[in-house]
Parts: C-alpha cells; structure tokens; sequence
C-alpha cells in the first residue's frame, strides 16, 4: 500500500509541513506562521487539523512532527532522546498522539561537564543529510538562532554543541551600543564579513573584538552597512575558532541560504570545504525515521 507520510515540522514561530509518497518524494508542501507560541492551551488538535486534515484524510496516512511541538511548551510533551543516538533509539522514543497516525519525534541531549545542551527538530535534518547524502561519518552544522555542530559517527549523533550566535548577533545589534552605528538591514557585505572571521582568530576574544565594531566606525574605516557584516563574521568567526574545523575534512551545512552562505564562506576562509542541504534534508528525515 502506497502510505503518505505527512511530515511537520514545527517550530516556535512557524511551522512548514510536506507530503510524501511512500518512496520519499515530496508531493505537495506548505507553511505557516502558526508557531507553537500561537497557539492557545489544548488548541493543538484544532490547528492541526485547519492545517493538515486534507493531506489526512487518505486512509493509512501517518503523521511525524518534529521540533518545539514535542516541547513543554508544544502540543504533547516527548523527552529527550540522550546521545549516542541514530534512527532505532530515537524511534524508539517517539511519542504517539494518536496512536498509528500522528507522533511527535523526541529531540536529542547531550552534556558538557555537567551541563546539559539539547536539539529539538535539527536531529531529524541530521538524519536526513545522512539518508541524501550517504555520509555516515563526520561534522554537521545547522545554523540559525541557535546554531549546533554535531559529530556523526556510523549514522548516529555522539553528541553536539549549541552557539547563541544568531541571537548573539541579534542582541549585539539591535540593543548594544553598536546598533547606533550598524545598519543591521544592509546588504550582505562579504569582504566585511571575511575581515570579520579573520579578526575573531587573534586570540583577542569576543568582548574585546566586539568592541572593535563601534571604533572602526568612531574612526570612520567602516561603513554601516558594512559593519553588520563584520559583526556577522566576529561571531561567527568566534563560534568556528571554538573548533577543530581544520582537522576535518568536508563539513555538512543545513540550514537557510542566507546563513549557510555565511558558514561555506567562513570555512573555506580556513581551507575547510562543504557541502549544503536545505528543507530536503528535514523530509528526508522524517521520511527515514518513518520506516520503522
């Protein structure tokens, strides 16, 4: 029988949703801003079904959600799945709304001395670059607001980190003194930004180069515009020279275009090449972890 899976992935502001035929091919797709955040107590069912009841209503039809609806926040709540985890541990561990027809994929944990870090929907991308690209062994990184580098090794998650850099960038130039002299709007300025990622590596570290972004503008050596793009490469710089980028070989990006330009062209800065996935790579793994 040929199922559908519609896969969903759902975040805290918005949500994206896929149609996908029994041999992973998308048939249809879909988004909304209808994050977990708008959605009032116990209307979870309703918003869903406004959604996706159409795409449900074939018989045998399954549904995974990934991402911030398996929250405390979200529709049900689906622990952390702990690291080293592939597919059959976190298949394991996902929730059933409806039993056989709708389920909410865990997310994963891992620790650094003591302290926990965890992922909620980037570990479906994770298994998904590995299903596209048949690289079951080394460095994923998934930018955003809250980047992770994850090591994969025989198709399973060892465990990973999380960077604030997206938010960092954001509190930096929206409510810090370098908001009066950046145009964090401008255009992407990648000679900027190179300058930027070259400055993180002086061993100066963050505070102290940060602070550079207001004095090249005092002395009027940068431009606005150009200076968000040089704040962009200092934290993204800052983020990279926490890792052994150089002793890896290709490196996985996931994630939008617009940041994942900014990882290609920070790491072949280093001499480390990539390769670049996008929304395919959260199909593909709900998609794989369907297959159960």
């Amino acid at each position: 029988m040929d199922r559908h899976l519609v896969a969903v992935d759902w975040g805290t502001s918005s949500l994206r949703g896929a149609l996908i035929d029994a041999k992973g091919r998308v048939l249809e797709e879909q988004s909304h801003a209808r994050g977990i955040l708008t959605v009032e107590p116990g209307g979870f069912p309703d918003v869903f079904d406004s959604l996706f009841g159409a795409w449900m209503k074939e018989p045998g039809t399954r549904c995974l959600i990934s991402g911030m609806a398996g929250s405390k926040q979200g529709w049900v709540e689906a622990p952390y799945c702990p690291c080293a985890a592939g597919l059959p541990e976190v298949r394991a561990k996902v929730r059933e709304i409806e039993p056989g027809r709708i389920a909410i994929v865990p997310g994963l944990s891992d620790e650094h001395a003591g302290v926990p870090d965890v992922m909620r929907g980037e570990e479906v991308q994770i298994f998904g670059a590995v299903a596209l690209t048949g690289l079951r062994n080394g460095l994923f990184v998934l930018p955003g607001t809250h980047n992770k580098w994850a090591r994969v090794k025989d198709g399973r998650v060892t465990g990973f980190r999380t960077f604030m850099t997206g938010e960092f960038y954001a509190l930096l130039s929206q409510h810090s003194i370098l908001a009066r002299t950046l145009d964090a709007s401008a255009a992407f300025d990648e000679a900027a930004f190179l300058s930027g990622v070259a400055q993180a590596d002086n061993g100066e570290g963050l505070l102290h180069n940060a602070f550079g972004a207001r004095t090249l503008s005092l002395f009027e050596r940068m431009s606005a515009g150009e200076l968000a793009s040089y704040l962009s490469g200092l934290l993204i710089g800052e983020e990279l020279r926490t890792q052994s980028v150089r002793a890896n070989g290709e490196v996985v990006l996931i994630g939008s275009p617009a940041l994942t330009q900014r990882y290609a062209l920070a790491l072949k800065s280093l001499g480390t090449a990539t390769r670049t996935l996008g929304s395919e790579a959260t199909w593909a793994g709900l998609h794989a972890l369907s297959n159960s």
